[in-house]
């Protein structure tokens, strides 16, 4: 078989690369033994043969989608397990991009994420060491999922309406959902692939409701695989994305469990009916805080997946003649495309840098926590929820503006970004909805503002408010650290109004929740704007220090892309900057000018900053991005694999179009 060839263009841009696209590989992976491990375990799942697709599944019914889902992850089930547990344990697997191989073989969400993602660590965490040596035993027979979220609440844990009651006479739990809105609804995985799951419920013992607590939960027949009597699951339909997830719906009639499966590490149930407290009530946050400092991460790599196939198409695609006797340019030779596609690059990068970071903190925290130390447990988790709720959002903005940048190939579900953006769209909502994520933060940031006021001393993330608290506003410069100091300066100025406009409202006799809600969009404008501060200064200092490991050539590209990213965002926030800071109209044109400046410094190397993001094309598994450019025979080979195309004349003419076509000459 000939090798195909790389599109001329693509091999042109990958000459002008002026840095060693392998060292950034490397360090995108963490090290050149994670890559190492990503290139084998990719290598050896995608020779698996029964893997591959022979009709597309964007072509498949709802349930031939699921169906073929559940085949292929149950191979990468086994094949995946199997390579967990004879490698050794590494101290980034929080943020291993190792096993991203499952985008190639499931374009969209596996329905075994969530057994993977939020079961086994809940169980991890949160069971006690004697159910963690039952529940997590080889050959234990369990595929779970995490069932939290209800029709008639989500976000808001307290108010949701499954009941656990304790029955001392047998020992038992009894579940009930006392009515529709109690309704478990959106776990992965609930409708019909797992047989257990987390669900979390109401306890009531003794008379008395002591709130959400964890519960084991078998809910089918491990033989069988039918619904246990007194359980209702079912699927809960399609979405505008998540189509394989098999997200379900779950109620419960008056369902019996052993009271050893209510997850005791912490709080605890004796076989009287006694309830035991846990020692702190914040023990319980661990699987929350987890899964939204990995979506950080996981966002940045979705986003690195849509930056590397729009930029690649930028390079292939030409358009236009600004110029008569010259040939149509490449669209990346356009700033405007420039503008819209480098900002997506640096954020990918910003994303997992600043990640990396989070998940150290965790890591950090989680070990204190295992000592009995609290005290910065608050602190990462108003970060958590901002950054979650930021990084999110601004994620799903950028992949949407790559498929802006695409045209309408963009819109083709064959240039996979339409499946690429209803997976991070879904991470602004799940796991914490985008507004309440910043609510919780404001919190923190409001106890932050007290402490800063009484003149005592704030932890790490929030220490800049002392700073602009006393000088009142910023003396802007411009360089990277003068944007990072003006972020800080919007982000004080816009907490103290925040709390101001709380108190004032308190002060003048309204209730404190009423006077929380009244100030609400102030607080999440505070809320982001810490985000933005913490986003910019991490970024730009892990640069820094990581810009002294590596080669002076890769270290410039590292430090564009940095700035790129401060520029852009004190450029759309510059009405900001011009409340907070001492920023003049002059200075936002030099700005502007060094934004501009950055973006033609990027652009000979656009093509080998996306390549060293090493995303292989089965795992892009789009028409439009692929590593050898070839756009228009791909984007043709996909339209022939669609059904329609397999006969030429579709049977719907002659049952309903030429019946209206003789009507129509009467």
């Amino acid at each position: 078989m000939s090798e195909v060839k790389v599109n001329e263009d693509l091999v042109k841009e990958r000459q002008k690369c002026s840095f060693d696209v392998e060292e950034l590989i490397h360090l995108v992976d963490g090290g050149k033994h994670n890559t190492l491990e990503r290139k084998k375990i990719e290598q050896y799942v995608l020779s698996i043969k029964e893997l591959k697709d022979e009709v597309p599944e964007e072509y498949l019914s709802h349930k031939e989608r699921y169906e073929n889902s559940v085949r292929k992850g149950c191979i990468l089930f086994m094949v995946l397990m199997k390579g967990i547990l004879e490698r050794k344990p590494s101290r980034n697997d929080g943020i291993s991009y190792n096993y991203k191989i499952i985008n190639g073989v499931i374009k969209d969400i596996t329905p075994f994420m969530l057994h993977f993602g939020m079961f086994l660590p809940t169980l991890a965490s949160q069971a006690s060491p004697e159910q963690q040596q039952e529940w997590l035993k080889k050959g234990i027979q369990m595929i779970g999922t995490y069932a939290q979220t209800e029709l008639g609440h989500g976000t808001f844990l307290r108010g949701l309406e499954t009941t656990a009651t304790y029955d001392a006479d047998t020992e038992e739990f009894v579940i009930h959902s006392p009515k529709v809105t109690s309704y478990k609804w959106w776990p992965g995985g609930l409708a019909q692939t797992v047989n257990h799951c987390i669900v979390m419920a109401q306890l009531y013992t003794k008379g008395k409701n002591h709130g959400i607590h964890p519960f084991l939960v078998q809910i089918r027949d491990i033989e069988t695989h039918m619904p246990l009597p007194g359980i209702k699951v079912g699927d809960i339909g399609p979405k505008l994305g998540f189509q394989t997830a098999n997200n379900g719906f779950l109620g419960f009639d008056n369902y019996r469990i052993p009271r050893m499966n209510m997850l005791m590490k912490n709080s605890q149930v004796l076989k009287d009916g006694t309830y035991v407290k846990a020692k702190n009530d914040k023990l319980t946050y661990g699987t929350m805080v987890f899964v939204r400092v990995t979506i950080v991460a996981d966002v940045a790599y979705e986003l690195a997946r849509a930056a590397t196939i729009a930029v690649r198409y930028a390079a292939v695609r030409h358009q236009s003649k600004p110029k008569p006797n010259e040939p149509e340019p490449q669209i990346l030779d356009y700033v405007t495309q420039q503008h819209k596609l480098f900002i997506a690059v640096a954020t990918s990068h910003a994303f997992r840098t600043v990640g990396r970071w989070l998940w150290s903190t965790y890591t950090k925290v989680i070990a204190d926590m295992r000592h009995g130390n609290m005290d910065q447990l608050p602190e990462l988790h108003a970060l958590a929820c901002c950054l979650k709720a930021v990084c999110s959002k601004d994620a799903s903005t950028c992949v949407e503006q790559c498929r802006f940048a695409c045209g309408g190939h963009g819109y083709m579900q064959s240039s996979n970004l339409p499946i690429i953006y209803g997976i991070v769209t879904a991470t602004v909502t799940y796991e914490g909805e985008h507004t309440v994520m910043l609510l919780q933060t404001a919190r923190y940031l409001v106890k932050a503002y007290k402490q800063a006021s009484e003149g005592k001393s704030l932890t790490p993330t929030v220490a800049y408010m002392t700073k602009y608290l006393k000088s009142g506003s910023h003396y802007w410069q411009n360089t990277p650290e003068g944007i990072i100091g003006g972020f800080q300066a919007v982000a004080t100025g816009k907490i103290k109004e925040a709390c101001e406009s709380l108190f004032q409202h308190v002060k003048s006799g309204k209730d404190y929740e009423d006077a929380w809600n009244l100030s609400s969009v102030r607080l999440i404008n505070a809320s982001e704007a810490h985000a933005r501060a913490v986003l910019c200064e991490m970024f730009w200092k892990e640069i820094q220090r990581i810009s002294t490991t590596v080669s002076p050539s890769l270290a410039i590209v590292l430090t564009q892309l940095a700035e790129l990213y401060l520029n852009y965002w004190a450029l759309e926030k510059r009405g900001d900057m011009l409340m907070y800071s001492t920023i003049t109209k002059e200075d936002i044109s030099s700005l502007q000018r060094r934004y501009e400046e950055l973006l033609a410094l990027i652009r000979p190397n656009a093509v080998g900053i996306v390549d060293a993001f090493d995303i292989r094309d089965e795992i892009l598994c789009s028409t439009l991005g692929a590593y050898d450019g070839r756009v228009y025979e791909r984007l043709m080979e996909e339209a022939m694999k669609s059904p329609l195309n397999k006969e030429p004349v579709n049977q719907s003419f002659h049952k309903y179009i030429k019946p209206l076509l003789i009507q129509a000459k009467l």
